[in-house]
């Protein structure tokens, strides 16, 4: 293969072994002695656990261990934790209730694990634990957040009167009032983002192995950032001291933030190996992963915008109350607080915000980061009401929001953000040239000829990416700081590996990571292996998530790169007998400026290793490792437009046409970047259509815990989508990178149920719009 490097259209190289079945996943993992296990979970949304009669199910055959979660704490095991601080507005700390692997003494949501059965077999394993005799003492439950908050209430938490965990603010109230109380117009509603389920392809999986001989644990899991996974296991959790623990995750099939927590399982199926003596794998059905793992979303908001005379927004003020299910997870606490009331402001040039977040427990599963994490709730909730908002007060959407723009740069927020660059209007005007905005009327008109209702609605959606300065992090609660790592090594035949603390499950690195090095030595990006997720091989990293793979993740291979570079030049100029600063690289060559002397690259790498003729003084090899830590947040941002046709009759919802516009910085490999919006928009669609986990409100039993009950969009749910991109370069990170993996599931929602809205003339109408939802809406619109 020829170069391919910055701004090519390579297809992935890892698609390969994908698409022949040759990936490697956690359930693929085979190592001697392994066993199977099965957890026994709690049928009960709220119970206390009276008696746990263990017996039965050891007798039972293949059956080698059963354990409890009162030898878990017998041996130390600690709770699990969340790992960003919140206080609330009068300075309390957050209230994070005890949350132990297995429950002891109270189980808090259905699919709270109770007790672990290893056995030979799966089958085994199962039967096992379906005998196992648990003794619950059952409670009222409450699974919404709103009536978890009200008098009378089940208690979840001693530590968390009235199930809130934190009241937490950000803004100015005393201004944002003013500006509600002077205002020309002011736009109240009634905002829900609706509860998702993640819903990877690859389930979740665990295969823990304690090894005796060498006193050394090993997880294979299916994590976005095996590194972050070993420091809590090993720092809070005691499964063993860090050098003791290696943490692998082969191939993830998805994960979409879901995969960046830690759960109960792996911690178990750790202890549990060296308990039972022998290796434990557990891989999760699809109900267990609908009970289990972390939802998404789940906000209930009131909001109010002012504007003036002139149409331009003069205030802000948000009241949120987020349901964070049973327990608080890792960073579920930064969610409806750092990573959504931050974003607000949006494209627009707000002068007073306030928000007021309060977070509370509820009888279902934990609540933390999906795809978007926080910007989507905000971006949904902020364009809702500015379509609403253009139609109380007349106008065109489109313009309501470009008077509004913010258009200088760098702004300042009044919720601490600082937007670095951008260009809002001409990502507003892509989307409506490609949508042919100016032309809906005609089509509209078509479309009432044929007794159907067609509608069309916008959002401008901005986000905060590449997670961010480990100081400005932790001075808001995090428990890490969010840099990221690189190692490059130049082998001795000029091929290289790169050593990344990012974790690809899905994003294509082993692609654009290589172009990377391709754009800088001229070499093929098959001479470039990039080597992730395994804490034995790979430096400390902090992982992906946060669409921060391409601005912090590659910025420290950049990093690495430039010490790579400098050495080859050095080594170059002392085989050339020229100076330093006349060396160029190109076509794998390193080159002379002017003249026809070269080194190629394999030799040059092999005069570094061979070591003969170096510069005096110069180590041998040609190895470089950097830490990237970030200046800033990146902030893509854009415009989606979407036209709808409604049937009158029936409520059902035909997306006939979708535009993206986006604003991603430069791009790697914009193929790539395509498929990541597609993939987006499709998880958008869903949220604002089709998708909404439910509980019954008396029994907290989860109603929607297979996919004959959660609707996930299919291919005839989703258009082609028309996509885009314009490039205002991020001024923070070498490569002028802002990210790409989110903004899809941010900007669709809106722009969905905008134009469901704008179709059938009522904007009261709540995700997902599911055809009795919106024929109910109807009807309700025309009987006024």
């Amino acid at each position: 293969m020829g170069v391919e490097g910055i701004g090519a259209r390579v297809a992935r190289k890892e698609d390969k072994r994908f698409i022949t079945g040759a990936g490697r996943y956690v359930d693929d993992m085979v190592v001697p002695g392994m066993k199977h296990a099965a957890f026994v979970r709690s049928p009960y949304a709220h119970a206390d656990i009276r008696k746990i009669d263990v017996k039965a199910a050891q007798a039972m055959p293949g059956v080698i261990a059963v354990l409890t979660g009162r030898e878990l704490k017998a041996d130390g095991v600690g709770n699990l934790i969340c790992g960003w601080m919140i206080h609330s507005k009068d300075g309390t700390p957050m209230k994070m209730g005890a949350w132990s692997p297995l429950a002891v003494d109270r189980a808090r949501y259905v699919g709270d694990a109770v007790a672990i059965v290893v056995a030979e077999t799966k089958g085994q394993a199962r039967d096992a634990a379906e005998a196992v005799e648990v003794t619950y003492k059952e409670r009222k439950a409450v699974t919404d957040a709103v009536k978890a908050l009200g008098k009378g209430a089940p208690q979840l938490h001693p530590e968390a009167d009235n199930n809130l965990i934190y009241d937490w603010e950000i803004g100015d109230a005393k201004a944002t009032e003013a500006a509600i109380a002077k205002a020309a117009h002011v736009t109240r509603m009634h905002i829900v983002n609706n509860r998702l389920v993640p819903n990877a392809m690859e389930p979740r999986a665990a295969l823990g192995h304690y090894d005796k001989a060498e006193d050394h644990y090993t997880c294979w899991t299916t994590s976005q950032n095996p590194h972050v996974a070993r420091l809590v296991m090993s720092a809070f959790y005691n499964i063993a001291p860090e050098n003791k623990l290696r943490v692998i995750a082969p191939d993830v099939g998805g994960g979409f933030g879901s995969k960046i927590f830690i759960y109960p399982e792996e911690i178990v199926c750790l202890w549990a190996s060296k308990r039972a003596g022998v290796p434990v794998k557990w891989v999760a059905d699809r109900t267990e992963s609908f009970l289990t793992d972390a939802h998404g979303r789940d906000h209930v908001s009131e909001v109010q915008m002012a504007f003036d005379k002139n149409n331009r927004i003069i205030g802000l003020k948000v009241d949120t109350i987020a349901n964070f299910g049973a327990y608080m997870s890792l960073f579920s606490s930064s969610v409806p607080t750092y990573l959504y009331a931050t974003l607000l402001s949006g494209q627009y040039d707000i002068p007073a915000i306030h928000a007021n977040v309060r977070a509370v427990y509820t009888n279902s599963a934990p609540v933390d980061a999906y795809r978007g994490a926080g910007r989507p709730e905000a971006t949904y909730l902020l364009e809702r009401v500015m379509e609403t908002a253009a139609r109380e007060l007349g106008v065109d959407p489109a313009e309501l929001r470009r008077v509004n723009f913010i258009r200088q740069f760098p702004h300042q927020t009044p919720v601490i953000l600082n937007y670095d660059a951008g260009d809002y209007e001409a990502s507003l005007d892509a989307a409506m040239k490609a949508a042919d905005y100016a032309g809906f009327a005609k089509r509209r008109d078509k479309a009432k000829k044929a007794g159907r209702l067609r509608g069309i609605g916008l959002s401008c959606y901005i986000e905060a990416c590449g997670l961010a300065p480990s100081a400005a992090v932790g001075s808001l609660g995090a428990g890490v700081g969010l840099w990221e790592s690189a190692e490059v090594r130049v082998n001795a035949v000029g091929t290289i590996e790169v050593m990344t603390g990012s974790h690809s499950h899905g994003q294509g690195h082993e692609t654009t990571f290589a172009q990377l090095v391709s754009d800088r030595f001229g070499l093929p990006v098959d001479s470039v292996n990039i080597v992730h997720g395994d804490t034995d091989k790979v430096q400390m990293g902090m992982g992906t998530y946060g669409s921060r793979s391409g601005a912090v993740g590659m910025s420290a291979i950049v990093k690495a790169l430039d010490k790579v570079e400098a050495k080859a030049k050095k080594i170059a100029a002392h085989l050339m007998e020229a100076d330093e600063g006349d060396i160029v690289i190109e076509n794998g060559e390193l080159k002379v400026a002017g003249t026809d002397k070269s080194v190629p690259w394999f030799q040059l790498a092999l005069a570094a290793y061979t070591a003969h003729n170096l510069p005096a003084g110069m180590e041998p090899g040609l190895k470089e490792g950097a830490f990237y830590d970030p200046t800033n947040f990146t902030f893509p941002a854009g415009c989606y437009i979407c036209e709808v046709e409604v049937d009158p009759e029936t409520g059902r919802t035909e997306i006939v046409q979708f535009v993206a516009a986006d604003d991603f910085g430069n791009i790697i490999n914009p193929m790539i970047v395509e498929g990541q919006v597609h993939g987006g928009i499709a998880q958008g669609v869903g949220q604002a259509m089709l998708e909404g986990a439910h509980y019954d409100p008396a029994s907290g039993q989860l109603l929607t815990a297979s996919y004959m009950d959660y609707t996930m969009p299919r291919a005839d749910d989703l258009p082609s989508f028309k996509v885009s991109t314009s490039n205002t370069p991020c001024p923070s990170n070498p490569l002028g990178i802002k990210g790409c993996g989110e903004a899809g599931a941010i900007g669709s929602p809106p722009a969905v149920i905008n134009a469901i809205t704008n179709a059938i003339g009522n904007n009261d109408l709540t995700m997902p719009a599911t055809p009795q939802r919106v024929w109910a809406a109807l009807k309700a619109a025309t009987k006024h």
